[in-house]
C-alpha cells in the first residue's frame, strides 16, 4: 500500500522537540535525554504510535523510543504526543539498519516489532524485520538479558520468523498463534492494525525471543 506523503512533513518532524534530529549524539548516554537511568525500550516501525504511547503511559518508570522511517506517518504520532506530552517518550525518524550507530551495545532492554511489512516475495526476505540480517542488528544493541517481542496477523511471516530467529542464534521461549485467546491477552497493548485485523476475525500471532531461555512478559 502506497503511503500518502504529507507536504512539509520532513521539516515538521525535524522541528518537533519530540523527534530526535541527531539521535547519534545520545549513543551511550540516553540518560541525559531522559534525565534518568531507567530501562530503554524501542518499537521499530511504530506507525501512528498508539502502541508505544499507551505503553509509555502504563510504564512511567521505563523510557521509550519510537522508530518510524516515514515522516508522513511519524508526524501523526508527534501531533498526539504534543497533546499528551509524555516525558518518557521520544521519536526517531530513521531506518532500523542504522540502529547500531544510535545505540551502544546493550543499551536497549526490549525491542517491539508490531505488524511489520511481511515482504512476501522471497527475493525481499532480507527486508523482513525478523530476518537474520536484522536480528544481527538487534543483537548488537540489546542487553544480554533483553527480549524482542513480535506480533503479526500474517501467518506466512510468523512461520518464517519461527525459523529465521533461531537460525540467527536466538531462542524463542514463548509463542502463540492466537494471542487474544491466551492468558497474555489481559496485559496486551493493541496497535491500530491489531484492532483492525482482530475485528475482522484474524488470529494474532506473537513470539518472545532472547539470547537465553529466561524472559519476562
Amino acid at each position: 500500500m502506497r503511503l500518502r506523503h504529507i507536504p512539509g512533513s520532513e521539516d515538521a518532524v525535524l522541528a518537533s522537540p519530540y523527534a530526535l534530529g541527531q539521535p547519534e549524539q545520545y549513543r551511550g548516554r540516553f540518560d541525559g535525554l531522559f534525565n534518568n537511568a531507567n530501562p530503554i525500550e524501542i518499537e521499530i516501525g511504530m506507525g501512528k504510535g498508539k502502541f508505544i504511547m499507551e505503553l509509555a503511559q502504563r510504564c512511567p518508570q521505563t523510557n521509550f523510543l519510537g522508530i518510524e522511517r516515514y515522516p508522513s506517518v511519524l508526524l501523526r504520532a508527534i501531533k498526539k504526543q504534543e497533546q499528551l506530552q509524555l516525558p518518557n517518550l521520544y521519536f526517531l525518524c530513521v531506518d532500523a539498519k542504522i540502529l547500531p550507530e544510535i545505540f551502544a551495545p546493550g543499551e536497549v532492554s526490549r525491542i517491539y516489532l508490531n505488524f511489520s511489512d511481511p515482504w512476501p516475495k522471497e527475493r525481499h526476505a532480507k527486508r523482513r524485520l525478523t530476518s537474520p540480517e536484522f536480528m544481527k542488528i538487534y543483537d548488537s544493541i540489546l542487553a544480554k538479558d533483553g527480549t524482542l517481542e513480535f506480533k503479526t496477523d500474517n501467518q506466512g511471516l510468523f512461520e518464517y520468523s519461527l525459523e529465521a530467529i533461531p537460525n540467527a542464534g536466538w531462542q524463542i521461549p514463548w509463542s502463540t498463534r492466537d494471542l487474544h485467546n491466551t492468558e497474555a491477552a489481559k496485559d496486551n497493548v493493541m496497535t491500530e492494525y491489531e484492532e483492525k485485523f482482530s475485528s475482522m476475525g484474524n488470529p494474532i500471532c506473537k513470539l518472545i525471543a532472547g539470547r537465553s531461555s529466561a524472559y519476562t512478559r
